[in-house]
This record gives structure tokens, sequence and C-alpha cells, in this order.
């Protein structure tokens, strides 16, 4: 049977996740709502991205045959016991050729100047499900990772207004703001804090429905964006105050120590599936990039460079050990998901998540982003293979039609996803 974790039901210094969920009930006054019932009469389910910058070096990453993974490559060999819960997807991309640049699409699908022209299509897939969920969680979405690095750091999540959600780079402030409560003085740090961000909101929204008016067309339409993202701090804001007063679930686990990228992607991975398990949120964007340094594994070269490895045996060696130690990392957080039990049923908690893991870049050292490293784990899906979908231009399947189908079982009826042609053939439930 999957165990529970540090978060034990039974341990006296902690507290139940059936208990915060009661709690949290008390903070949460809602009208009778029909197909509400209907919908959380199902079990929960839940979506983590796992996000890397540079992407892998294909012919380690890709199985050599499609269907059933009977031989896993070098870089999936950390799932061998993993292999009915996970599959391989190939010759998946969104279109994009920017090289770098157009890594941080990954999760929208969109360049940066087709998402401002259009705010459907520029946020990103972990912040539309978070739309959709957000609200039965005290942290709608949890983004992690390095703000800095190679043009502009970890930027995989947007939101529909298309500003960047700037990630958390602290193992420790993630402990905090997931377990530990405020004293008095930081509540009412925090209770003023909020009272004036309404009072500038307020004044804001007032000035600019004003100035409306005034406006032609095109404007109009700019001043629109700018109001849908006032209107999205207000969303925020009414969250916050909503969970103001729930208590945080606490445990026996250590408050951890900041350590760097590399040392702290285990810890991270821990918190995460913590998170999870407690229902403190459904949606987590991890994302690896620049900041992960390659010294600390006892490597003396810049990890971007070791990505333009020109096929040299030595530079390749050094990054299949960087490589390496991420898909150990990612395959001890499945295994992490695959002990706990849903406290919902009798699955476990990598059965009610689905958990994607990918990249922008293709092949970095030819600064491509086509066919895409793409692995879905968990979910209830039937896995298990490598599904190799057609490599000729004019049969390729977008990597939206993926998205699409993530979407729909989350109850989300969206028809597009950025150049997506409708859900993807081959990702089916068990």
């Amino acid at each position: 049977m999957p165990s529970t974790g540090p978060y034990s039901r039974g341990s006296r210094s902690g507290v139940s996740r059936r208990q915060v969920l009661r709690a949290a009930a008390t903070c949460l006054t809602l009208p009778a709502l029909p197909s509400l019932a209907r919908e959380t009469a199902e079990p929960p389910r839940r979506l983590v991205c796992v996000v890397n910058e540079f992407g892998f070096v294909p012919d380690q990453f890709f199985p050599q045959e499609a269907g059933r993974l009977a031989t896993l490559p070098p870089l999936l060999a950390p799932l061998e016991g993993l292999r009915a819960d996970f599959g391989v997807f190939s010759h998946l991309d969104h279109g994009q050729q920017g090289g770098h640049h157009s890594v941080h699409s990954f999760l929208t699908g969109v360049d940066a100047a087709e998402a401002r022209a259009d705010p459907e299509l520029g946020v990103s897939l972990d912040q539309r499900v978070a739309e959709h969920l957000g609200w039965r969680t005290r942290h709608p979405c949890l983004v992690l990772g390095s703000p800095d690095g190679l043009h502009g750091g970890c930027r995989a999540s947007w939101t529909r207004a298309g500003t960047r959600v700037l990630p958390e780079p602290s193992p420790k402030a993630l402990f905090r703001r997931l377990f530990l409560a405020d004293d008095e003085r930081t509540r009412a740090a925090k209770e003023q804090h909020l009272s004036m961000r309404r009072s500038i909101l307020d004044a804001v929204r007032d000035e600019a429905s004003a100035l409306r008016r005034r406006l032609n067309t095109s404007d109009r339409t700019k001043l629109d964006g700018y109001l849908e993202s006032i209107r999205a701090v207000e969303r925020k804001l009414a969250h916050e105050e909503q969970w103001r007063d729930c208590e945080k679930p606490r445990g026996e686990l250590g408050e951890p120590r900041d350590a760097g990228a590399v040392h702290d992607l285990a810890v991270f991975y821990e918190l995460v599936a913590l998170a999870l398990w407690t229902d403190s949120t459904r949606v987590v964007t991890l994302e690896i990039g620049g900041g992960y340094l390659p010294a600390d594994l006892g490597i003396p070269e810049d990890y971007h460079a070791l990505t333009h490895h020109g096929r040299l045996p030595a530079k390749l060696a050094a990054l299949h050990k960087v490589e390496l130690h991420q898909l150990e990392r990612f395959a001890a957080f499945l295994e992490r998901l695959h002990s706990l039990s849903d406290p919902e049923d009798e699955a476990t908690l990598l059965d009610r998540t689905v958990v994607l893991f990918g990249s922008g870049m293709g092949n970095a050292s030819s600064h491509s982003n086509a066919d895409l490293p793409i692995l879905v784990a968990g979910g209830g899906y039937r896995l298990g293979a490598h599904v190799q979908l057609a490599a000729e231009p004019e049969r390729r399947v977008p990597l939206g039609n993926l998205f699409v189908s993530i979407l729909r079982d989350f109850g989300i009826e969206d028809e597009r996803f950025a150049r997506a042609s409708g859900p993807l053939h081959g990702l089916e439930a068990r």
C-alpha cells in the first residue's frame, strides 16, 4: 500500500489532509451548484509540468523503436521501474524557430508577438488549468525555478494578460509558504499590504475606465489588455483574503536550506509531492534553467556551453552526466508520487497527477526547436510506450494537440491551444 509520507494522518504533530480540507471548507461560502457537485464527486486531478531550458541530447532521450518500451535509452534508464507509468512522444513541437528565445513558448505554443496580438493564445498550459482549478486550493499554481539565466531565466508560465509568472527560486521560501503560519507581525503587515493594493487598484481601474471613453478602437484594445491585468490582480487579492484565516498543514519535515539549483532539485520535488498530497495546490511548474550549475556535479564547464557540444566525446560525456542527474531526480519524484495514496480513493497520487516533462528546445547544439523531448507520466493514462508521430512536414501533429487532450481531462473543453488541430490520438485513459 502507498504510504502517507511525513504528513501522516496519525501523527500527533501533523495535521491530516482530510483535516486540512475540512478547515478549508469553513473558509468557503458558495451557493449550491449542481454541476460542481457532479464534478467534485470525482477525485481531484493535478498537473505538474517539469520544463528544461536546454532540452536533451536526442539520441540519448528517444527510444529507437516505436511501441512498447522494451529497451530504454540511456537518459531514461532511471525510469526502469516505472515503465508502465510513463510514455515518450516523438515528432511533436510548436513549429517555432527562434532557438533559445522560443524555449519560453513551451507551455504556450506561441511566441511573444503572437501572444500580444491575441491574449487567448498567450496563456500557458499550467495557468489555463490553474484558472479552472485554482480557487479550490490555497495556492492556485506554484511556479518554481530560477528568475535569472539565459535570455531572462525561467519564463515558462504566462498569464492570460501576457504577464510572466515569476518563479520561486528558494526551497526554503517555498516551505514557509506551504507549511509555516505567519506570526502576528507578519499577518498585520500583510493586511496592510492587501489594503494598500486594493486602494491602488480601485484608483487605477476608475481612471482607466474614464479614459477608455476617449480612445480609438486600437487604443481601447490595448487598454482592455491592461484592465484584464488589473482584474487578474483583483482575483488574486480576493483569493488571498479567502484563505487568509485558514490553517496551513503542518508536519515533521524540517525547514530546508537553499543550496543551489543542482542540490535544491530533490528538495523541490519533495516539497511539490507534499504540496499535492496536502492539497495545498493542484498545479505546479518546475523549470530547470541556467542556474543549474554543472560545477556542483564536479563538471567545470557552463551548462549552456556544454549543450553546444559539436558531438565532441568529452563534452557529450559531461553533458550526459548533467542530464542524467536531472532524470534521476525526476524518476525519484515519480516514485514518490507512486508511494503516496490519494486520500479520496485507493489510487496513488501518481495515478491522479498528470506529469508533463519536456523542453522547448529539441536540439540545443543546433538551436533547433523541432522534435521536442516530451514525456508524460501518471494521470491514469495507458502509457508504457513510445508514441512515434508523423515526421513528414505535411503530416506533422502539433504539440498543442497533446495540450488539448490534457485540458479536456481536466474538464476544460477548449477547442484550440496554440496551433492545435484537435486532441492527440495516442493519449488514452486506462
